[in-house]
């Protein structure tokens, strides 16, 4: 064994050296092996954004420095720009810049770090998307009046479901809820809400069941525990959708950016919820109103017209009427009874001539001349009979006539005919076109009711 080692020392394989190259290739290779994925929270310094797109800074915390390099297909990822004195939270790997043999650290993910610089990156993002007029109102959509289904974008171990599926349960009978589960913090969150919102335009797409509107949000929590709700991805994301948004974020103080691009805004997640609802609560307390109103306006309508009923009932056209109705009755009566009387007298007479006579004849002549008086007698009492029912058909006919007439001047009849009475609000009767002005009210009376209308247009 002594003598293998001893040999080893002469061996021109063994005792060939690296070069430079080489050296920094396996320091390359065991540095990415050990280090694969780190996470650094430092301070950026002499940040450099080239002209290739790379980003190029140095991590400081004030003992030390990394230098580090954001190539652009990893920068295009993080949708605010960096900036010198910025504290950020670093993942990525170290490597080695062979050429120069200095190591560094390559970015994948980059978050700022403390309330000062998320508010930062914040407004770099909201003013960016304002000005592609992503928050623009007219591009904002009306929510569905009745909501059938209620897409829910958000973790299904989180407090704000379960919120959003209370109020949903207690306050609507109508509405099926769909979760579609994500993240809504750490690092892929805002990947995740992304992809969730994408997938529920895709079952609206595929399926025959469709979601009219998304609830997007989480529970409270810090600026950083929000901020997946605050990338660029989301945002788009919200605004591609052809489902209507609402975005349900934290408390009523936290505001985010899916906040400013979403069709609606709702303080917390149950808020959201109540704003699914209330088309629903709403709908069923106007239909409600509505009846109550009905009935309101039923009973006003049938005192109205008791009171039309009673007036009319006390009216001295239907009080008259039946009066004169009954004088001519006694009129008719008066006069049968005269002719009657005038025709009995008259035959009287006449019996009393013909039994003069009948005492002054012979009998042969008596019985023709009584034969003859019998026949006469005969045909008066036919003509008395005649004549009664001559009289009694014309003064039916006359009582007619009059009854005629008589519902001729009833105002009723009047109406029936397609006429109608005018009054002004005051309930004067109106005869001149020239007292009624443009949007006056008026009251139309005609034969089976009462009208209210507003003039529109007159002439003369």
């Amino acid at each position: 064994m002594k003598s293998s080692l001893l040999q080893s020392l002469f061996d021109e394989e063994e005792r060939r050296p690296l070069t430079v190259s080489e050296l920094n290739e396996q320091v390359k290779t065991a540095l990415e092996r050990g280090f694969a994925s780190v996470w650094v929270e430092a301070q950026i310094v002499n940040f450099v954004a080239a002209h290739s797109g790379h980003w190029y800074f140095t991590l400081h915390d004030g003992d030390s420095q990394l230098k580090a390099a954001c190539y652009i297909r990893n920068n295009q990822r993080i949708r605010f720009q960096p900036f010198d004195g910025l504290q950020v939270r670093v993942r990525g790997k170290l490597s080695v810049y062979q050429p120069k043999g200095e190591y560094q650290m390559l970015v994948e993910s980059l978050q700022p770090v403390g309330e000062g610089a998320l508010k930062v990156a914040f407004e770099q993002i909201k003013a960016k998307l304002a000005r592609e007029g992503l928050f623009a109102e007219e591009l904002k959509r009306g929510l569905p009046l009745l909501p059938k289904r209620v897409g829910v974008v958000t973790s299904p171990n989180g407090a704000a479901f379960y919120d959003i599926l209370n109020v949903l349960s207690r306050r609507t009978r109508t509405v099926n809820i769909t979760l579609i589960p994500t993240r809504v913090q750490g690092e892929t969150a805002g990947e995740e809400i992304e992809a969730a919102i994408n997938l529920a335009n895709q079952y609206n797409q595929n399926t025959g069941e469709k979601i009219d509107v998304l609830i997007v949000g989480r529970g409270g929590g810090s600026s950083e525990d929000l901020w997946a709700f605050n990338e660029e991805r989301v945002a788009r994301a919200i605004r591609n959708s052809t489902i209507p948004v609402i975005s349900a974020v934290g408390h009523e103080i936290d505001f985010t950016i899916a906040d400013f691009v979403a069709d609606r805004r709702a303080p917390t997640p149950s808020a959201a919820a109540e704003i699914v609802a209330e088309s629903e609560e709403g709908l069923e307390a106007f239909i409600y109103q509505r009846t109550q109103d009905l009935f309101q306006l039923i009973d006003y309508k049938l005192l109205q017209a008791r009171a039309d009923l009673q007036e009319l009932a006390l009216s001295p056209v239907f009080t008259e009427f039946p009066n004169r109705v009954k004088d001519w009755r006694y009129e008719i009566e008066d006069f049968m009874g005269q002719i009657r009387n005038a025709l009995t007298e008259k035959i009287k007479i006449k019996e009393q001539r013909l039994e003069s006579l009948s005492n002054r004849i012979s009998p042969l002549k008596l019985t023709s001349r009584l034969n003859e008086k019998k026949i006469r007698l005969a045909l008066l009492r036919q003509k008395k009979i005649s004549a009664m029912k001559n009289m009694s058909d014309a003064k039916s006919e006359k009582l007619k006539i009059s009854m005629a007439s008589l519902d001729a001047l009833s105002p009723l009849s009047v109406l029936k005919r397609g006429y109608s009475i005018l009054k002004n609000e005051k309930g004067e009767i109106l005869h001149d076109i020239n007292r009624v002005n443009i949007k006056d009210r008026l009251k139309i009376r005609l034969a089976n009711g009462k009208l209210e209308a507003e003039v529109l247009r007159k002439e003369k």
